[in-house]
């Protein structure tokens, strides 16, 4: 599969050399400074394009967007919304013209990934994201002071969230919500908690099932120009894949994206299979739904998540966790296969390593959460060994 890294720009702390040292050849990125809901034109995708290519032994590309984001009225169906789906087309339009052609998205109301701790200490001073069901149960309950959150929590967790809430000092409370609020660069809406209330009012009453109508009504609107130009669009699912703060979630288990698939049936109306996104959700069988939705994917996130009774998990090591990689990984190169023997043009699936733990001399750097270089090089190293010995034994392409 072609191997690619997350670079979130000229501002990353990881450059695009270290990149190459790796052994990933597709960069996946976005226009992060470009706000939400605006056109990104053709000049600085171009320049975007350019600095990846600047240095040509390097021989890397731009393989991925990661994202290009969906505004928020769009996920509330609030108001005119013909002008962002103009902007949208438009933007899928001059990606196709520069030769960028897989474009991730979410549809994730209000937040994205969703994490109590970004900074988790492990065994030999490596650390790592995590969500703690209790720090979460705290915020929602105690901090937010939702209405009826109680309600939405085991008994036992939210004793354990009390207990956390009497002790806490005002630090610990404002990097709880600054954990939580940190979700990926780009975001440019930052809340504190009477914003963020503001926000979930606007979401009032918000039904999973008018959610997805409004997921519906997006893929119909931009899939056709999706097709004509070229391009695969492949929804990120949802991190974790559970509702929160009273806002419904709608990707995240096999009905959602059979949802999804036979909302516009097309190969532009694709997936993003998150190993952990997915391996978050305590009834999903990851392996059998990587088998179930192959023909769909078209970009592959793969990292590994712990889970625990109470609803907290850890990104675990690559290779360790709760979901079986080795699995996962064949059956996406037998769909290589397959395509491949097909005749596709583009029968390879972009990979790449997600949320790496900080090890070595990454621990305290300044790079985006989950993003280490060396966590991320460790576990890009172990899916390509496993891709290797899988396509040896199995005869597949790589």
């Amino acid at each position: 599969m072609e191997q690619t890294w997350r670079w979130f720009g000229p501002e990353d702390v990881v450059r695009l050399p270290q990149i190459r040292q790796a052994g990933a050849t597709g960069i996946v990125t976005a226009l992060h400074h470009i706000p939400y809901g605006i056109v990104w034109s053709v000049e600085e995708i171009e320049k975007r394009k350019a600095l990846i290519a600047a240095d040509p032994s390097l021989g890397l590309r731009w393989s991925v967007v990661e994202s290009l984001p969906v505004s928020e009225p769009i996920k509330l169906g609030e108001g005119d919304l013909e002008p962002l789906f103009d902007n949208y087309r438009q933007s899928l339009r001059n990606l196709a013209a520069c030769g960028v052609t897989t474009v991730c998205y979410n549809f994730m109301p209000v937040l994205d990934w969703t994490r109590t701790e970004l900074a988790h200490p492990l065994p030999g001073g490596a650390r790592a994201l995590r969500f703690n069901a209790h720090e979460y149960a705290a915020f929602d309950c105690f901090m937010l002071e939702r209405p009826c959150a109680e309600d939405e929590h085991d008994p036992a967790v939210i004793a354990r969230a009390k207990a956390w809430f009497d002790k806490a000092s005002e630090d610990d409370k404002r990097q709880l919500l600054s954990n939580i609020m940190a979700g990926l660069p780009g975001a440019f809406d930052r809340y504190d908690a009477p914003g963020l209330r503001r926000m979930l009012d606007r979401y009032k009453g918000m039904t999973r099932e008018t959610l997805r109508e409004n997921l519906a009504r997006f893929l119909r609107e931009v899939v056709p120009t999706a097709e004509e130009s070229g391009i695969v669009l492949c929804i990120h699912p949802d991190d974790p894949p559970r509702p929160l703060l009273g806002l419904p979630r709608i990707v995240g288990s096999a009905d959602d994206l059979d949802f999804i698939i036979d909302a516009v049936p097309s190969e532009a109306n694709g997936l993003t299979f998150c190993t952990g996104s997915l391996g978050a959700g305590v009834d999903n069988d990851v392996p059998a739904l990587a088998q179930r939705f192959a023909g769909h994917i078209k970009f592959a996130h793969l990292r590994n998540v712990s889970k625990e009774p109470d609803g907290s998990f850890m990104e675990a090591d690559h290779l360790g966790g709760d979901v079986d990689m080795v699995s996962v990984v064949t059956t996406l190169l037998e769909e290589q296969k397959r395509r491949h023997d097909t005749g596709a043009e583009d029968w390879r699936i972009p990979l790449r390593p997600d949320h790496g733990h900080e090890l070595l001399d990454d621990v305290g750097k300044a790079t985006h959460p989950g993003y280490p270089a060396i966590g991320r090089l460790r576990g890009l190293a172990e899916i390509r060994g496993v891709m290797t010995a899988v396509a040896s034994m199995r005869q597949l392409p790589v």
